[in-house]
């Protein structure tokens, strides 16, 4: 369904030398499927799902959806960022029927379609609120409900969770889940935090750094809805750890130095496997 063919990426500098961001990034993404793209902080995940969306040309390369380049953003490659860019004016309703503005459809279908998507993830009692009103997890579930009132073929997000609180994360993944379980939208989902991949994902496309290449493809194979405790899970995510060790020292080298050292200088243990925590 989606191909993304040789794309390479460079931004140019002050001094204008080129600062090469990704590199041959050649994947295939099926309908319907769940992946994750997973790396360090900073290493292209992001500017690929913009190229992926039309909102970021590449420098060379193509992405091709159902064999069609993508040139530009298109209401079938609906996208939900970190911030829920919510209109701060309009109420949660009328948020979320915005983008149905262009679509074909009489009010009543419009009202109907926005408030199927609303009551999917569970906001129906604030309709009338204003995005000021709700806490940043709800936000963030009326720019999914938003997404998905669209009917987008492809669902693209990046980090959506990535400035919530743990315990609204963790209900933020499973709502996620069971919508992907009811909806079989293609999701593709950006990420730094490895139990998050792992818990979402069908596959995990692990992109390393400086530039951005695949480094690796991990396959999830587990039954949804996925619990914590599950020991293959916690196997896959120490497998993936030992697969970035590599893309960290080099990040953690730019910043600190040559003197750091993965295996002399361990992590503190974090239980989210989040790229970027206690460092």
């Amino acid at each position: 369904m989606l191909k993304i063919e040789q794309i390479h990426k460079s931004f140019e500098q002050k001094d204008g030398s080129k600062l090469k961001v990704l590199e041959d990034i050649n994947l295939e993404i099926k309908e319907g499927e769940f992946v994750s793209l997973l790396g360090p902080s900073g290493c292209g995940k992001s500017t690929m799902l913009n190229i992926i969306a039309g909102l970021e040309d590449s420098t060379s390369g193509q992405v091709l959806v159902e064999d069609e380049p993508v040139t530009e953003p298109d209401s079938q490659r609906g996208v939900v960022f970190q911030d829920s860019a919510l209109f701060p004016w309009l109420t949660i309703l009328d948020n979320v029927k915005f983008g149905l503005k262009d679509k074909e459809l009489t009010s009543k279908e419009a009202e109907e379609r926005t408030l199927k998507y609303i009551k999917k993830v569970h906001l129906t009692k604030f309709i009338d609120s204003y995005p000021h009103q709700l806490s940043g997890g709800m936000k963030q579930r009326v720019a999914i409900a938003r997404a998905l009132a669209m009917n987008p073929k492809i669902l693209l997000m990046d980090e959506p969770f990535g400035a919530l609180d743990e315990q609204t994360r963790m209900m933020l993944q499973y709502e996620l889940q069971k919508i992907w379980l009811e909806t079989k939208k293609t999701i593709i989902f950006v990420t730094h935090n490895i139990r998050e991949a792992v818990h979402l994902s069908d596959r995990i496309i692990v992109f390393g750094t400086q530039p951005c290449k695949v480094k690796e493809i991990f396959e999830v194979k587990a039954a949804r809805p996925r619990k914590t405790n599950n020991s293959y899970l916690l196997h896959l995510e120490d497998k993936i750890l030992d697969v970035l060790k590599e893309e960290i020292e080099k990040v953690m080298k730019e910043e600190i130095g040559d003197e750091y050292n993965f295996e002399e200088n361990p992590l503190p243990w974090d239980p989210d496997r989040d790229l970027g925590s206690n460092i």
